[in-house]
């Protein structure tokens, strides 16, 4: 749009001559003032007119309008002591934009083309008006602010150039927008979107005491446990041939189906061709109960007492493969393994395959069932729990003072993925769109994070990259937030170096619901969906006082509204080994 690469740079030397000494190819200043100002025009003609009298055709030195003047020979001017190349100047004018339509993603570029020194100015339209495309915070700058740039760019020197946002059909090569059209979940505070949703508002948790003989003499026996058998609100002879993660899974996954629009039945009663859906489930063991079992009756009863089921419902992928077997999916049914951030990572894959044309149709999240002795006394012997008692309130403290580790949990959290065209198609309820995802790793410990937060500002930045947008766009951050001293503590120097000195809301969902573990992604994504759905960021359970050294806006006590301008949330997820990943979800207007 601006000026011709081979225009050098100018250095400027103002020195007083008449007119007469005026050649073309000089910049020069008509007055003082103007050279003051760095309004500096090439001369690319003259011609005498008159004995006393030389009209001069005056170009911007970056490009732009010609312009006449007339001088008289003694004249004093300004001229700046080198001459450029008249003809690597290009003769430019800038477009009305008067009868254009403005969409939020399209850009705009300034040039102060009489400023040989000059750089160009890009300016992104976001939330119905114009921003510095820059993390740098800036005035927001109107449509008729604009407007009247491009009708006065010729006259001040200025070339303003308008670049609409690409718009692509459905068969269109490359990148698909992806949005979200369904929701669900089983969680600590009940099955389904709507209890998950009601317990955050209100501030409840779901965190309970471990009664079953099998925990019996473990240090710690509280978690959060979903409060109903999920076997019982299944078909008993499906229900068998599941664990209890899968189990989970097929609730959320029935919901999140039903919730989007689409018919009971799956694939087949809602007509969808089911090579083009697929689901991507996160989980770190899926359901660890099963392989416990199938010991103990090894130890018991011998070989012919361990079920033939007994593999097939261990591997964490049982969970994909019964959300595939009952909704009749064909396309694919993946399972993402990395740590804590398999849910997150989950769904960012997802997006991938929809936005690349892989799949129309997604399930995507995560389910964890691994509530269990053994994993609880290895939690317990890393002093990685908390300890209290759930009936005095949240034994989980993210962000607070006096933190002392995280709740295990277990559950569910889906959502339905689709290209924006296929969504739109249908006439789809859209809840926003699923922007962009970003992934990074440590390399720094084996269970502990890096405490300087720099693997997980990665992540962040790269999820905000992804989405097209920019760290002035987030209003929202969903933190993972564990109530672990040190991986709180991370997540806050990451945030706070990435987000700068703006006041961004920040919840943590762990003291409503525990750690749900390969399941929180899936879960928390839910929640802020339906923070950005509902324009209500959740509090934060168990932080009575947040610690001095987080410096984060912690929302706690009540719900508070989103902020109005802004349009991205962030939803965190870091595991074990380092594994950071970072969703980021766009408002739809």
């Amino acid at each position: 749009m601006t000026h011709s690469p081979e225009t050098p740079e100018v250095p400027i030397r103002p020195y007083r001559v008449t007119a007469a000494e005026v050649v073309p190819g000089d910049l020069l200043a008509l007055t003082r003032e103007d050279a003051t100002r760095h309004r500096w025009y090439v001369v690319t003609h003259t011609l005498p007119e008159a004995p006393e009298v030389i009209r001069f055709t005056l170009r911007p030195p970056l490009g732009g309008v010609d312009r006449e003047e007339t001088l008289r020979r003694e004249q004093r001017v300004t001229v700046a002591g080198r001459r450029l190349d008249v003809a690597a100047v290009p003769r430019v004018s800038s477009p009305a934009l008067d009868g254009v339509e403005f969409r939020d993603g399209d850009r705009l570029h300034r040039l102060r083309a009489v400023d040989p020194t000059a750089t160009e100015v890009t300016y992104v339209r976001r939330w119905g008006s114009w921003h510095l495309d820059s993390d740098e915070p800036g005035d927001a700058v109107t449509d008729t602010e604009v407007r009247r740039w491009a009708v006065e760019a010729d006259r001040e020197g200025d070339i303003v150039a308008h670049e609409p946002r690409p718009v692509r059909a459905a068969e269109a090569a490359g990148a698909r927008r992806v949005v979200v059209t369904g929701l669900g979940a089983v969680t600590p505070l009940g099955v389904g979107t709507g209890e998950l949703w009601q317990g955050l508002l209100e501030g409840r948790h779901g965190i309970r005491e471990l009664t079953d003989e099998e925990f019996d003499g473990l240090p710690v026996r509280i978690a959060g446990t979903v409060p109903v058998d999920p076997a019982e609100l299944l078909p008993r002879q499906a229900a068998r041939r599941m664990n209890r993660a899968a189990q989970f899974a097929v609730l959320a996954a029935r919901e999140a189906w039903a919730d989007a629009g689409y018919a009971e039945g799956g694939t087949r009663g809602s007509g969808l061709d089911p090579e083009r859906v697929g689901v991507s489930l996160g989980a770190i063991l899926g359901d660890a109960s099963v392989l416990v079992g199938g010991d103990r009756r090894l130890r018991e009863k011998g070989p012919r007492g361990v079920s033939p089921l007994t593999t097939p419902m261990t591997v964490p992928s049982q969970a994909a493969s019964q959300v595939s077997l009952d909704l009749h999916i064909t396309g694919e049914a993946r399972t993402v393994t990395s740590a804590c951030a398999s849910g997150t990572e989950a769904i960012g894959q997802a997006v991938d395959r929809i936005r690349y044309g892989r799949v129309d149709v997604a399930l995507a999240g995560g389910a964890e069932a691994v509530v269990t002795p053994a994993i609880m006394a290895s939690f317990a012997a890393m002093r990685a729990l908390a300890e209290g008692d759930p009936a005095t309130g949240s034994p989980s403290h993210p962000f607070a003072k006096g933190r002392d580790g995280f709740v295990n949990g277990e559950g569910a959290g889906v959502l339905v993925l689709e290209s924006e065209e296929h969504a739109r198609a249908r006439g789809a309820r859209i809840y926003c769109e699923a922007a962009g995802w970003g992934l990074s790793a440590d390399a720094h410990h084996v269970a502990a994070p890096d405490p300087s937060g720099d693997g997980i500002a990665l992540a962040l930045r790269r999820a905000v990259r992804d989405a097209g947008g920019q760290v002035a766009d987030v209003v929202h951050v969903n933190a993972h937030a564990t109530a672990t001293v040190d991986g709180d503590l991370a997540e806050a120097r990451a945030l706070r170096g990435v987000l700068g000195r703006r006041d961004v809301p920040v919840t943590a969902l762990k003291g409503h619901l525990g750690h749900l573990q390969g399941a929180a992604g899936g879960v928390e994504a839910v929640a802020a969906v339906l923070t950005l759905h509902h324009g209500l960021v959740p509090p934060t359970v168990g932080c009575a006082e947040v610690d001095d050294a987080i410096d984060l806006d912690v929302v706690r006590g009540a719900p508070r509204p989103l902020p109005p301008v802004g349009d991205l949330v962030l939803s965190n997820s870091f595991g074990f080994g380092g594994h950071n990943a970072v969703l980021a979800l766009r408002r739809v207007a």
